[in-house]
C-alpha cells in the first residue's frame, strides 16, 4: 500500500457481506491498524509506521477505503500548501524533466496529502522513465485503490511483481486490496502468504499472520 477529496461520511459495504461479517473484518483492521497505520508505501519499510496515523472508525469511511488504514499521515493539507512545498521540486524539474526521483518525490507529497490524483500523474511520469521500479508502482497503484479503483491498484501491483516477484510491500498491498476490494479472500491469503514465505524477515510477519488467520475465519463464517 499506501495518504483526496473524495472522502465521505459512509460505511464502506462490500455487497454479499453480512453485517457481522463486516464488522468482523473492522474490528480486525482496527486491531492491526494500530502497527499498521494504512496501505504500505511502495517505498517504506513495513516497520515505518508514523506515530500520528489515523486509526479511523468503521462509520467514518471514505470510497475505497480499509476500516483502521488510514491513508495519510497527520491529516490532509490544503492543496495550495501542498503546492508551495512541491515548488522547489518542481522548479528543478524544469531543468531536469526526466529526473524520476525528483517526480516520485513530488508524488509521494501528493500522496500523502490525499490528493491521489496529482500524485498518480507525478508517478506515472516517473514511471515512463523508470518503468520496472517497484517502489513508485506500488505508490500509484495503491493511490488508484484509494480512488476506489481496485482493478486498476491491482493491475499495477501485478506489474510491479512481474519486476520483482518477492516485493513485500506489494504483496502486502494485494492481499488488502483482494480482501477489501474485490472479496477475494482465497487471492488475499495466497498473497500474504508468498510474502511470508520470499520474506522470511518481514519485520510485520505477526501482523501478517493475524491478517491471514483472520481472513480464513472470514471465509468459513
Amino acid at each position: 500500500m499506501a495518504r483526496n477529496g473524495n472522502h465521505r461520511n459512509e460505511v464502506v459495504t462490500v455487497t454479499g457481506w453480512s453485517t457481522t461479517q463486516a464488522y468482523t473484518l473492522a474490528v480486525v483492521c482496527l486491531v492491526l491498524g494500530a502497527a499498521l497505520g494504512y496501505l504500505l508505501r511502495g517505498s517504506e519499510p513495513a516497520a515505518v509506521v508514523p506515530a500520528q496515523a489515523a486509526v479511523q472508525q468503521p462509520g467514518n469511511m471514505g470510497p475505497g477505503q480499509i476500516p483502521g488504514f488510514s491513508g495519510m499521515q497527520g491529516g490532509a493539507s490544503s492543496p495550495e500548501m501542498v503546492d508551495k512545498a512541491a515548488q522547489p521540486m518542481l522548479e528543478a524539474l524544469k531543468t531536469n524533466p526526466r529526473d524520476a526521483s525528483t517526480l516520485a518525490k513530488v508524488g509521494n507529497l501528493y500522496y500523502d496529502a490525499q490528493l491521489y490524483p496529482k500524485a498518480i500523474d507525478y508517478y506515472s511520469r516517473a514511471l515512463k522513465i523508470t518503468p520496472d521500479n517497484a517502489d513508485i508502482r506500488t505508490d500509484m497503484g495503491t493511490a488508484m485503490f484509494y480512488l476506489g479503483d481496485a482493478d486498476k491498484a491491482l493491475a499495477e501491483f501485478q506489474k510491479s511483481l512481474s519486476y520483482q516477484p518477492n516485493h513485500a510491500n506489494t504483496l502486502f498491498n494485494t492481499g488488502i486490496v483482494k480482501w477489501q476490494g474485490k472479496k477475494d479472500t482465497k487471492g488475499a491469503i495466497q498473497a500474504w502468504e508468498t510474502l511470508l514465505k520470499t520474506n522470511p524477515s518481514y519485520p510485520e510477519r505477526q501482523k501478517v499472520e493475524d491478517l491471514i488467520t483472520r481472513a480464513k475465519e472470514h471465509a468459513q463464517s
